[in-house]
């Protein structure tokens, strides 16, 4: 049973629009922070947080309609003047907001969140007492009225814990537990504004008393901020409009064909009978590529969404490592595939926290290098052609090729003669490597060596790429790049011992004829040298583990995240459009999926990067041919 009885829909439409509200204030206060005086993004703050109190006094979300009134009093008091933003209280405020998403996570499971943290709490109250947590009292601007939260209860008489004195023995650096303060000399609370959850009694800060609550079964996760990936999706109605449309024009369409289907049944032969059937074999082929696109359309996302998350994040991580940072967004409003956003958060996290860690120096640093104290990060998005371009651009340090080459080395990575082959651009790839980190000591943010090898590889599971250019002593830009959409890719159809497959056509550079004589051997290994390029030569068949039916005669200078080589293949089919379906059941290594060609059969999709990985570790990799995978 959810604690939610008969609200469920309820709930998910306050996580819904609330989980975008909360990121929303968490960005306005990061500028908040820059702009202490602008009234106007204060009271957009201010209404935000009301809102969502609101929302949550209407579920009777009791935990969080007292964290929230307390914020809001803060915030209200701000507005008045009767309190100064400074860092330590927006870390309050931005500690508070974070304990609210926190909530929003255990709504989104159908579970009654616990009481806030008493520690966060406690930091409010003490904020809106015109002091600072863990420092001497500060003089409020103008005479400030009662703390709006209530004192700690008396000790108990009954026997009971005294719950105000073991609070206070908790409290880093206590040696004794505080005199008790009495009912009668404690302030009076404020009143609580007239909302929904208007009876709902203010536990006291310093007085935390757990409260059982029954375990219920979670919901089905329909959205909101809680894990698992969010099965709702806004549209814009005009976009379901063209949907709808183009739906009736391929009715109409399809019962001229029916039409003209029966007249050639019937035997006629008339010339605009067939120039008839032409023409709307035509435009159905028009019409169901015009609605392809609109239901793609309907998936697309601003990326804003996303990037909305990070400003908290460098905000917060920078107030941890001493530093001053600014992060800058631009183009947001460019639209990428809704799962691909989703898939995005985690490496973007990654990359934000390296450049912020890594990246960025202290302010001492930079302005003993002649540069402003504050550093600047920028996360851009916007679309090139059919992909979207994504980078993550700093000011900082930048990277030494010699240094990451030094680095891998002395990890263990690779050995001094590999090392001393790599060109500057080959040195950055580096970091790449599982375990490679520049870090010598391990801390809380980095250092254990795991991170750029997993956004590497979440990249090109969403058949992006990445790359990185650096300059030492003025920064580093990290560039993705993604196709728009998962649902349809564009691919090469090649064919390998009789049996069509389809190779991503982003991973393609150029297409060849293998001349027998051009191909050396380097290390053992067979090369060709294209444009003064010596790229290793691998034939499909020899990657599926399987023997050759003939000599291939053509060769797809392929392109991976880091390294290029040329796919030696029997012939080619051409360029295509394909959706890609999952096999069920099956999943051999380096396939992607499966898609039908024009005739009816089936063409496997390759994944490359997991096709070379399984053929490198085991020398071989079978996959079942088309005819076996049908039978089967």
């Amino acid at each position: 049973m959810s604690n939610f009885g008969g609200m469920e829909e309820l709930l998910q439409d306050f996580l819904m629009e609330s989980t975008e509200l909360l990121s929303d204030v968490d960005n306005k206060l990061v500028e908040l922070e820059k702009r202490p005086e602008d009234r106007a993004l204060l009271n957009d703050i201010f209404r935000g947080f009301h809102t969502i109190k609101g929302g949550a006094g209407f579920l009777n979300v009791t935990p969080m309609v007292h964290l929230c009134h307390r914020t809001e009093n803060l915030f209200d008091k701000l507005r008045n003047g009767e309190l100064k933003l400074n860092p330590e209280v927006m870390d309050v405020i931005l500690n508070a907001t974070g304990i609210v998403r926190d909530m929003f996570d255990t709504l989104a499971q159908g579970l009654m969140p616990g009481d806030a943290d008493a520690k966060v709490l406690a930091d409010l109250d003490e904020v809106l007492a015109g002091r600072t947590p863990g420092r001497t009292p500060a003089a409020p601007a103008t005479p400030a009225p009662p703390a709006a939260a209530p004192a700690a209860p008396a000790p108990s008489t009954d026997g009971g814990p005294d719950w105000q004195a073991l609070y206070q023995a908790i409290q880093p650096g206590s040696t004794a537990p505080a005199t008790p303060v009495s009912a009668d000399q404690a302030p009076t609370p404020a009143p609580e504004p007239a909302t929904a959850a208007q009876a709902v009694e203010v536990i006291p800060a310093a007085a935390p008393v757990p409260v059982e609550r029954p375990a219920s079964k979670p919901m089905t996760n329909k959205g909101g901020s809680g894990g698992g990936q969010e099965n709702t999706i806004r549209i814009d109605t005009q976009r379901l409009d063209m949907v709808l449309n183009l739906s009736g024009e391929i009715g109409l369409t399809k019962n001229r064909l029916t039409t003209l289907r029966t007249e050639i049944l019937q035997g006629s032969h008339d010339p605009n009978t067939l120039r008839s059937l032409d023409e709307s074999i035509s435009q159905l082929d028009l019409l169901v590529s015009d609605l392809q696109n609109a239901v793609m359309k309907t998936r697309m996302q601003p990326i804003g969404r996303l990037f909305q998350k990070y400003p908290r994040l460098a905000r917060d991580l920078a107030r941890q490592l001493g530093k001053e940072v600014e992060l800058v967004l631009s183009g947001e409003e460019t639209e990428l595939d809704k799962t691909m956003i989703e898939d995005l958060n985690d490496p973007l996290v990654h990359l934000v926290r390296n450049a912020v860690d890594h990246g960025i120096e202290s302010p001492e640093e930079r302005l003993a290098a002649g540069k402003k104290a504050q550093s600047v990060v920028q996360l851009t998005a916007e679309q090139v052609g059919d992909h979207i371009l994504i980078e993550i651009t700093d000011d900082g340090r930048g990277m030494h090729a010699d240094s990451l080459r030094r680095k891998a080395i002395e990890k263990g990575l690779i050995d001094v003669e590999t090392a001393n082959s790599l060109d500057e651009k080959q040195c950055l790839q580096l970091i790449f490597l599982p375990g490679f980190s520049t870090k010598d000591q391990i801390s809380s943010v980095s250092g254990r060596g795991v991170g750029m090898d997993v956004v590497r590889t979440n990249i090109q599971k969403l058949n992006g790429r990445i790359d990185i250019n650096s300059v030492p002593g003025e920064g580093t830009r990290i560039s993705i790049s993604l196709p728009l959409t998962l649902a349809i890719l564009p691919v090469l159809v090649v064919r390998a011992c009789n049996q069509p497959f389809a190779v991503p056509l982003a991973m393609v550079r150029e297409i060849i004829t293998i001349d027998s004589n051009a191909i050396q051997e380097v290390s053992g290994k067979p090369t060709i040298v294209v444009r003064d390029e010596i790229l290793p030569l691998r034939t499909l068949a020899g990657l599926l583990g399987w023997a050759p039916t003939q000599k291939p005669c053509f060769g797809v200078l392929m392109q991976s995240a880091e390294k290029s080589f040329i796919l030696a293949i029997d012939s080619f089919v051409g360029r295509d459009d394909v959706v890609i379906k999952p096999l069920q059941n099956i999943r051999p290594k380096g396939v992607a999926g499966a898609t039908l060609s024009g005739d009816g059969s089936v063409v496997l999709v390759l994944d490359m990067e997991d096709l070379l990985s399984a053929s490198d570790a085991s020398g071989s990799n079978q996959i079942v041919r088309t005819s076996e995978f049908v039978a089967n």
